[in-house]
């Protein structure tokens, strides 16, 4: 998906847009030189200038050099290194804790699920064009406190023994909200931590580290979650959380926030971000890919922690082992992107990663046929599934930061996200009455045929006609972003 030619810490991908797509279990890469980037910078500059939007500088000051110097970046780097690690303890830690000691029904797992991301269709919108007007490290700052606060809670309650189901729910929207503002933020603020020329090694970094604990964090929480039992186990990622928080208090950026001037009513900022999303055609098959598939896809993963530690017996290591072997396909798939790119195109990759990742759903519900094999079939399922997602994510998110405006980017993202993460708590409510009424294993069945139904908008569209996707520059003269 990166168009980078250039070598970077993820094989030429940029990172912002590997972040972006890690997470969206779906930043940008110029296509240009370095120097063809800070002038192009530098012209936008000037033109933003001319249109009485604030310029800020075009590349902020920063070391010389590698971002290995640069003392600022890497206080960032270590505190986002860590609180990612953290954060794949507690997506294992949540589920065994609900299932496993809680006794969670179908419907409470899926209320849970539900919660954890309820936010993005909540305040997703208003979210992205408040992050607009704010500055964006403290936005990231305060969402730590709320995040690591509201975690703590569970582990006290647990040692209480008073700990409930609906307290779950609860820290969970909680966390869900902070993880809106946190995020949106956090794909916007790498411009302002260093120059124009060092994004990309910049996001290359911060997502190999994500990729990393990817492939640790769910191993390590699935020994913790067995020996030190789940509680204890999420006082970890509470503790990664806190060093974020700390990290992030003693890095500087030199992000300019807009004029008040510039300010418009909120509900015309959410239009302007929406309709840049919506006025594009290849960004409206590409978004309603994405949220179909994230909508089925929620309604599987829900009662995958049911399906797996109930129904096949495998333990919560085993769980963490596969999800440890899947983080391996996102980073051969990260690593492969500009390669594969490169043989068939930045057009062609959409569709052709889309029906893949649309496919290998079936592996799931297949699994109850063969319970034997269930642990080298997850594997291989999640592998192909990661691999293919990020191929797809890395192209589609590249090409649509590519062609946003600065001052829209937060809009822009919290607009996709509305749609592709909005649809996931409908999702897992769905699963949640779903497995109740007719069972987990044919609720898997659904999910699969509704998730290969989702890459229909690409397969069926203008991507196998080319071969790149357009610049900012051919949008704009095409009209195809009005």
């Amino acid at each position: 998906m990166s168009q980078s030619e250039g070598p970077s810490d993820v094989a030429g991908v940029d990172t912002g847009v590997l972040a972006e797509a890690r997470a969206e279990a779906m930043t940008s890469v110029s296509r240009a030189s370095a120097e063809d980037a800070v002038e192009a910078d530098q012209d936008a500059a000037a033109a933003t200038a001319g249109s009485g939007e604030p310029a800020g500088p075009a590349t902020p000051a920063a070391p010389k050099g590698s971002l290995w110097r640069d003392r600022n970046f890497l206080t960032m780097w270590s505190g986002q290194a860590l609180s990612q690690f953290g954060a794949q303890i507690t997506e294992l830690a949540l589920p065994v804790l609900a299932v496993l000691t809680l006794q969670a029904t179908e419907w409470e797992v899926g209320l849970l699920g539900a919660a954890q991301v309820a936010a993005f269709l909540i305040v997703g919108l208003p979210a992205g064009a408040w992050i607009d007007r704010m500055h964006k490290r403290h936005v990231m700052i305060w969402a730590d406190v709320v995040r690591a606060v509201a975690l703590a809670l569970l582990p006290l309650l647990a040692v209480l023994g008073v700990l409930e189901i609906w307290h779950m729910i609860a820290v969970a929207l909680v966390m869900g909200i902070a993880t809106v503002f946190f995020d949106v933020s956090n794909q916007s603020i790498i411009p302002s931590l260093v120059r124009t020329d060092q994004i990309a090694e910049a996001n290359g970094k911060l997502q190999s580290t994500e990729q990393l604990a990817g492939l640790a964090g769910p191993a390590v929480g699935g020994w913790l979650v067995g020996v030190l039992v789940a509680p204890v186990a999420i006082l970890i990622t509470v503790a990664t959380y806190v060093t974020s928080f700390i990290a992030l208090l003693f890095t500087k950026d030199h992000e300019v926030r807009r004029a008040p001037e510039d300010h418009q009513p909120l509900h015309k900022e959410i239009g302007e971000g929406l309709s840049w999303v919506f006025g594009n055609p290849l960004l409206r098959r590409i978004v309603g890919t994405t949220g179909v598939a994230n909508f089925f896809g929620t309604i599987a993963t829900t009662l995958l922690p049911i399906f797996v530690l109930r129904e096949l017996g495998l333990t919560p290591a085993m769980l963490g082992i596969v999800f440890s072997l899947s983080a391996v396909g996102g980073l051969l798939g990260a690593i492969a992107t500009p390669r594969i790119v490169a043989r068939i195109g930045e057009a062609r990759a959409i569709p052709l990663s889309a029906i893949a990742f649309c496919l290998v759903p079936f592996f799931l519900p297949a699994i109850s046929l063969v319970p034997a094999l269930a642990f080298p079939l997850l594997v291989a399922q999640f592998f192909v599934m990661s691999f293919t997602v990020l191929l797809y994510n890395i192209t589609q998110v590249t090409f649509r930061q590519r062609i946003t405006p600065r001052r829209l980017l937060g809009r822009m993202n919290a607009s996709i996200r509305f749609v592709v993460w909005g649809v996931m708590p409908i999702g897992a409510l769905i699963a949640g009455a779903l497995g109740t009424w007719i069972g987990t294993v044919p609720t898997l069945w659904i999910a699969a045929t509704g998730e290969l139904l989702a890459c229909l908008f690409v397969v069926i569209g203008p991507f196998w006609g080319m071969r790149d996707l357009p610049d900012a520059a051919e949008e704009a003269l095409s009209g195809a972003t009005t």
